[in-house]
C-alpha cells in the first residue's frame, strides 16, 4: 500500500473517533430532557433504522442468521454492559474523563489473554498495563475533593468493552462488519427498552431530543463505517494507534460544548493512558509483522 493510502486510513480512523465522540455528545445533551435509558433506546432505534437498509444495500441479508451465533450474542452483551455503564457515567461526569478511563479496555484484553488463553505478553507489556491503569486512577482521582463516585462506571465501561473484544476473537471468520454491528445495535436497543420500561418514568421527548437522537444514530453508523474503511485502507499497526485520538475529540467536546476543563491531574492521567496504550499497540504491531499472513487476525471484522 502507498503512503497516501495509509494517510487516508489514518484520516478515516481520526474521523471515526470524532463521530463516536459527537454521538456521545448528542447523548449527553439529550439526557438533560429525558432519562438515560429512554435516550439510549431512542438512539438505538435510530441507529438500527440506519443500519438495516445498509445490510440490504450491501446484499448481506443472507448473513442475518448469524445474529443468533452464540459468540456474536456474547459480544453484543459485553457491549450492552459497557454502554449501560457509560451512559450513566456520561450523564454525571465530564465526557473527557469517562472517555479517558475506558481507554484502558485494550490493556484489560491483554491481561485476559494471558489468564484465559495463556498468551505471552512479557514484562514490558505488564509494566505498560500497570502504567495505563495508574493513568486511569489519575483521571478518576479517588479520595480527592474532585473525585466522582461515577468514575467506577468508567472502569465498568472498560470491563464491558474488554469482554466484547475478548468474545470478538471467537466470532466466525467472514462475518460481515455490518452484521456484527446490527447485532450490537439490536441487543443494546432491547436492553435499553426493557430497562426504561421497568425502571424509568417515560417522558414525551421534545423535538430537540428526537433530532439529537436521529443525528446520533446516523453519526454512530458513520463511525462504524469509517473504522471499517480505515482498516481496509491501511494495516492495523498503522491506523490502530490513532484510535487514541478519541481523547482529543472528547477534550474538545468538553471544552466547546459543555465548558468542562480537565484539571492538571486528570490531563496528566489522560496523557499516561494514551502513552501506555500507544506503546502496547506499537509493540503488538511489531510482533504481528513476524506472524505469517495465514495466521493474522481479521482486524476488519474485529475492529468494526
Amino acid at each position: 500500500m502507498t503512503t497516501s493510502t495509509h494517510f487516508r486510513g489514518i484520516l478515516y480512523m481520526l474521523g471515526a473517533m470524532g463521530c463516536f465522540v459527537a454521538n456521545d455528545s448528542c447523548m449527553k445533551l439529550a439526557m438533560s430532557d429525558a432519562p438515560p435509558l429512554q435516550v439510549l433506546a431512542m438512539r438505538g432505534t435510530a441507529a438500527t433504522l440506519w443500519c438495516l437498509p445498509l445490510v440490504l444495500v450491501f446484499r448481506q441479508g443472507a448473513h442475518l442468521p448469524k445474529l443468533l451465533d452464540p459468540w456474536i450474542l456474547l459480544r453484543s452483551l459485553g457491549e450492552l454492559f459497557a454502554i449501560l455503564c457509560f451512559i450513566f457515567g456520561l450523564r454525571a461526569m465530564p465526557i473527557a474523563d469517562i472517555t479517558a478511563i475506558y481507554q484502558i479496555a485494550p490493556l484489560i484484553v491483554l491481561m485476559a489473554g494471558a489468564w484465559i488463553w495463556g498468551d505471552r505478553i512479557g514484562v514490558a507489556r505488564w509494566v505498560l498495563i500497570m502504567i495505563g491503569i495508574a493513568g486511569a486512577l489519575l483521571v478518576a482521582q479517588p479520595g480527592s475533593s474532585v473525585a466522582s463516585p461515577y468514575a467506577v462506571l468508567g472502569f465498568g465501561t472498560a470491563l464491558g468493552a474488554a469482554c466484547r473484544d475478548i468474545f470478538s476473537r471467537k466470532v466466525p471468520g467472514g462475518t460481515p462488519a455490518l452484521i456484527v454491528s446490527l447485532s450490537t445495535l439490536t441487543t443494546v436497543l432491547g436492553g435499553a427498552l426493557i430497562g426504561t420500561l421497568i425502571f424509568e418514568d417515560q417522558v414525551m421527548p421534545p423535538p430537540r431530543v428526537l433530532m439529537l437522537m436521529a443525528i446520533a444514530g446516523f453519526i454512530l453508523m458513520c463511525g462504524h463505517a469509517t473504522v471499517f474503511m480505515a482498516y481496509r485502507l491501511a494495516p492495523a499497526r498503522v491506523v490502530a494507534p490513532f484510535a487514541y485520538g478519541v481523547m482529543v475529540w472528547a477534550v474538545l467536546s468538553g471544552l466547546l460544548v459543555f465548558q468542562d476543563v480537565p484539571n492538571l491531574v486528570a490531563a496528566a492521567g489522560m496523557a499516561v493512558i494514551a502513552a501506555a496504550g500507544l506503546a502496547v499497540v506499537l509493540m503488538e504491531g511489531r510482533t504481528r509483522q513476524g506472524v505469517p499472513a495465514s495466521r493474522k487476525p481479521d482486524s476488519q471484522v474485529i475492529s468494526s
